[in-house]
């Protein structure tokens, strides 16, 4: 693993502290403009220039460009003054005289010369009409081939040891150099792809749901070397957060802002998880106890570089593999998509066409009902109500007269 994505062979070394300091000055820049255009404050700039501490990553690749000594550029050739052809003359003896030689017929004219071929078509700025050298343009393809060559492997190995599962680290880069060329022109304007990308496969390795797979359940068998394998245990016993930022900085080479912004954490935060981070590792690793932070860094990145390198990681598949399963999968969601609004919109007019247009009460069956009268008029009368009845009205009553008011 190195301290960044990118090669580290690409960023020039940097000189001697003082010699930053010779060269600034003698660019005519102040240590406000230094900062300014790398991105820093002024104090960082002084303590770049004092050696207390070093430029990482990019800022280190814009820092180097910036002092940088000019070329020595090269004196102009002198021309000789132009001859007219009066002070050729002049300068040449008259000859003595001669005989005359007799006229040479003249030769026949030449054929009129062909057209040459075509230049090749050179293209030209639109601002000055400056014919500039030809340029071969990038393909997207060709672009996305050169990234995933250049950081994939170097992402596998820091991914397994954010997780400490070999084959949990090639997926998650996979993925995530899958989901790049999804947002592919999103990515090709981000000011560090290489950063996307990693801070992708970083979420997706430390995703808790890879707890339920079966495969990524325990962790890897850890190194067999005393010393890697004290240093692997302890990057496992962090948390995930603390050991992301320990390995962004120590590990990759970012500096503290560039930590904090790919955390997703403050600067102070992300500070204090750094410090208790190398804390644990210290009493895994003597060595680091007594050193000081700068040492501890570098002693870091020695042995978490040495770890990674050690391991034997699977190889990613090729970049045109995972462009083509790229778009498969993201073929295949869309196809799943637009089936699934087809068939939300089948079953919706389905239901449109066979629903009732108004709600109809249902009429409750007829049933037989005991012990209740029937509405309106007198009961009939049965037999033998009927007989009771003929009886009375044929006897005459027996029993005191009724006695008659008689009104005056």
């Amino acid at each position: 693993m190195t301290r960044s994505t990118t090669d580290e062979a690409a960023v020039p070394p940097l000189p001697s502290p003082k010699e930053r300091r010779r060269l600034r000055k003698a660019k005519s820049l102040s240590e406000e403009e230094v900062a300014a255009a790398v991105g820093v404050t002024r104090a960082t700039v002084r303590s770049w220039e004092t050696g207390r501490t070093s430029p990482r990553g990019r800022k280190r690749a814009l820092y180097a460009k910036l002092i940088a000594p000019e070329p020595a550029v090269k004196p102009p050739a002198v021309k000789p003054p132009a001859v007219t052809p009066e002070a050729a003359a002049a300068a040449v003896p008259e000859a003595p005289d001669l005989p005359v030689a007799p006229p040479v017929p003249e030769a026949p004219p030449a054929a009129p010369p062909t057209d040459p071929p075509p230049a090749p078509a050179r293209n030209s700025d639109a601002r000055t009409g400056a014919e500039a050298p030809d340029e071969r343009r990038v393909s997207p393809a060709e672009a996305f081939d050169e990234l995933y060559a250049r950081t994939a492997p170097g992402l596998v190995r820091q991914t397994y040891l954010l997780t400490g599962r070999r084959a949990l680290g090639r997926e998650s880069v996979e993925r995530a150099f899958e989901l790049a060329w999804q947002r592919w022109p999103e990515v090709a304007v981000d000011r560090d792809p290489a950063g996307w990308v990693r801070a992708a496969a970083y979420e997706y390795a430390m995703s808790p749901w890879h707890r339920l797979r079966r495969t990524h359940r325990q962790p890897d068998a850890p190194p067999t070397e005393p010393g890697k394998r004290a240093l692997f245990d302890a990057l496992l016993d962090l948390p995930p957060a603390y050991r992301r930022t320990l390995l962004l900085y120590d590990g990759v080479g970012l500096d503290l802002p560039e930590t904090a912004a790919e955390t997703e954490a403050s600067t102070p935060a992300a500070a204090g998880r750094l410090m208790t981070a190398r804390a644990a590792v210290a009493e895994r690793l003597p060595e680091l106890a007594d050193a000081a932070p700068a040492e501890q860094s570098a002693l870091l990145h020695d042995r978490i570089g040495g770890l990674a390198r050690a391991e034997h990681v699977p190889v990613p598949r090729p970049a045109r593999a995972v462009r083509t399963g790229s778009e498969n999968k993201a073929r295949l969601w869309t196809r799943a998509a637009v089936a699934g609004v087809a068939l939300l919109i089948a079953v919706t007019g389905l239901t449109l066409h066979t629903a009732p247009t108004h709600y109809e009460q249902p009429i409750s069956p007829p049933e037989r009902v005991g012990g209740v009268p029937p509405r309106g008029g007198p009961q009939k009368l049965t037999a033998q109500d009927l007989k009771l009845q003929k009886s009375l009205s044929e006897q005459l009553a027996h029993g005191p007269e009724r006695l008659v008011p008689q009104l005056e």
